[in-house]
């Protein structure tokens, strides 16, 4: 009998496709997700799999994108400068989503699904979904995804909405809103840890210290997170997973591959680790 789980999928870009690896390890182990929550990248491989696609299919779409159907640079933001909003264009990334994945409503999911963003103007984590609010599931992964700086905010409700990563990368406060036997969460975010990146071209300084001032606050606000969720009485059992991540590879397409065979390495040891 398989061994039901509560999945927690972080943000990462790229690096996310490390959770299909690690899941599909843990399914061959003998666990099974019947809950998914996810946030930015994570949300998105989280609604596919939560829609019945396997993890090998998720990863042959992923794999078949090409970075101008996600990243599609915003031309007239080198014009703009400093009033640009973002330097990527939405509407390309939306409009991938929406033919990629097999549903288009929470409602038509085979699993509950919660995402999380972030509510620019009061700072709240936002809750979509299973447990949260009622919005469409393409609004909900378009506010999930709103990164600062390269997408503009989603504009959802009369509120400014980003990506869940602000408020936290790994969105265990949403999976405290379930009954769970355990929870398992994968993160690919930012951390202490991370390699050097490989020899890839450095973002203008502008845009470098900006994400290093970003990924330093989500390290930190992982760390809390955690140690949250394991100082809290009565929480789950918590299994984490920390695939190797680079530096600077958010947008990095031709890692993809990397990060899957990484995924399944770390979920290999975390489980082996599990149940010595």
């Amino acid at each position: 009998m398989s061994e039901p789980f509560t999945a927690v999928l972080s943000g990462g870009g790229v690096k996310a496709a490390a959770h299909l690896g690690a899941l599909k390890v843990l399914e061959q182990g003998g666990l099974r997700p019947t809950r998914y929550v996810g946030t930015s990248m994570g949300a998105v491989i989280a609604t596919g799999l939560a829609a019945g696609m396997t993890c090998d299919e998720v990863a042959a779409e992923l794999s078949g994108l090409k970075p101008r159907e996600v990243f599609a640079l915003d031309r007239s933001a080198l014009i703009r400068g400093m009033w640009a909003r973002a330097i990527l264009r939405p509407e390309p990334f939306r409009r991938t989503l929406e033919r990629l994945l097999p549903v288009a409503s929470f409602s038509e999911l085979r699993l509950p699904l919660t995402i999380t963003a972030t509510d620019l103007d009061s700072g709240r984590q936002l809750f979509f979904g299973a447990g949260g609010e009622e919005v469409t599931l393409i609004d909900a992964l378009c506010a999930a995804c709103a990164l600062p700086l390269y997408f503009p905010p989603f504009l959802l409700g009369g509120r400014r909405c980003a990506d869940g990563g602000l408020t936290a990368v790994v969105p265990l406060a949403a999976a405290a809103r379930f009954p769970a036997a355990l929870v398992v969460a994968v993160d690919v975010g930012p951390g202490a840890d991370m390699e050097p990146s490989l020899s890839r071209p450095r973002p203008p300084a502008l845009l470098r210290l900006a994400g290093d001032a970003q990924q330093a606050l989500m390290a930190q606000n992982t760390i809390l997170t955690r140690a949250l969720w394991e100082a809290t009485p009565g929480r789950p059992p918590l299994l984490w997973i920390r695939p190797r991540v680079r530096y600077g590879e958010t947008f990095a397409a031709d890692q993809l591959a990397w990060y899957l065979e990484e995924g399944a390495r770390a979920a290999s040891a975390a489980l082996a680790a599990w149940r010595a």
